[in-house]
């Protein structure tokens, strides 16, 4: 199969929003002021940057965090602390309220779910510490700017893959999901349903909820097989639970009985592109970090002392055993 170059939806502009930029000592004022201070220093500043991830035991989670130290370190006037919520929501609004507390210029902010997360992000926003949301949303609109991928066009994408290309006269499906109440479990689902809808021979037979982590999505295809003895494809939310599907299916002897699809395709030995380019993935579909995007953002903001786009929606592709060594050695250019 040829490789294909997916489009998202294009960014969904808002009005541009105005995230104005200061040091710690400038902001004195509780007062709402829409993600920006009076009071700004730009290339002459120091700025404290707090990153609040939901859990780094997920590859790609550490993979954002790197990426986000990685560009931090082209802007000499950033220092970026982080801190794990490690899947606890509880802790990730101490995490957050504790960034506030020490007054940090920016927050970035990858909710573990996003209701949880939705009055603390607010409420940092609510003071004027400029908000970057990135992968997984939170509810309402206080924030300073959104960056992640098109969860929805990613589900319909591997639907329509699996419709057209693994299953084109039918068959039966298992789905792994992300952790309930992330917004990218919802949105992958609802679009992997619309994409296979036009091919009515199709069943998605049963789902377990791996909750992002190989180990998780291991367990719950164990019980999978067990129950379902004809499973043509897996979908799973993420390139660890798909792999640990895979795991699953060859303790039993039954992985070439049926095709593993994930999502994330990181550009590391363990990640999403290898596992296709040596035949354990059938495909995958790569989700930008958007961890260099986010300092991007933030520089615009701190430095610059511009504005950005409300919402910025990164693009991805499909990975197949055509093009995976292609795009991992482009992804690697040192090897």
């Amino acid at each position: 199969m040829r490789s294909v170059k997916i489009p998202l939806a294009a960014a969904a502009v808002a009005a541009l929003v105005l995230a104005g930029c200061g040091t710690t000592s400038d902001r004195t004022s509780d007062s709402p002021s829409a993600g920006s201070s009076k009071s700004c220093k730009g290339a002459d500043g120091k700025y404290v940057i707090g990153m609040s991830q939901a859990n780094v035991a997920e590859p790609y989670r550490q993979r954002m965090d790197d990426d986000i130290k990685a560009a931090a370190k082209e802007v000499p006037q950033f220092d970026v602390k982080f801190a794990d919520a490690a899947q606890d929501n509880a802790k990730q609004v101490a995490d957050v309220d504790n960034y506030i507390t020490q007054q940090i210029d920016l927050l970035i902010i990858s909710p573990n779910e996003a209701t949880p997360l939705t009055a603390v992000v607010k409420k940092a926003y609510d003071k004027g510490i400029p908000v970057l949301v990135l992968d997984r949303k939170v509810d309402g609109d206080a924030y300073t700017g959104f960056i992640g991928g098109d969860n929805v066009q990613i589900g319909t994408e591997a639907g329509k893959y699996v419709a057209e290309k693994l299953l084109p006269n039918g068959g039966n499906v298992v789905e792994l999901k992300g952790l309930a109440g992330a917004t990218p479990q919802t949105e992958r689902h609802d679009g992997f349903a619309a994409g296979i809808k036009d091919n009515p021979k199709i069943k998605i037979i049963a789902s377990g909820s791996g909750d992002w982590l190989r180990e998780k999505g291991q367990a719950q295809m164990d019980a999978l097989l067990k129950a379902n003895p004809k499973i043509d494809v897996v979908y799973a939310h993420n390139d660890p639970m798909a792999e640990g599907a895979y795991l699953a299916a060859k303790s039993v002897g039954r992985e070439k009985e049926m095709k593993f699809i994930g999502i994330d395709a990181l550009p590391i030995p363990s990640g999403g592109i290898k596992a296709v380019e040596q035949g354990r993935l059938s495909t995958t579909f790569t989700y930008p970090t958007n961890g260099k995007e986010a300092i991007a953002a933030a520089k615009k903001i701190l430095v610059d002392c511009g504005t950005i786009e409300k919402s910025q929606i990164l693009p991805t592709r499909l990975i197949d055993k055509e093009n995976a060594a292609k795009i991992y050695a482009e992804e690697n250019p040192t090897g």
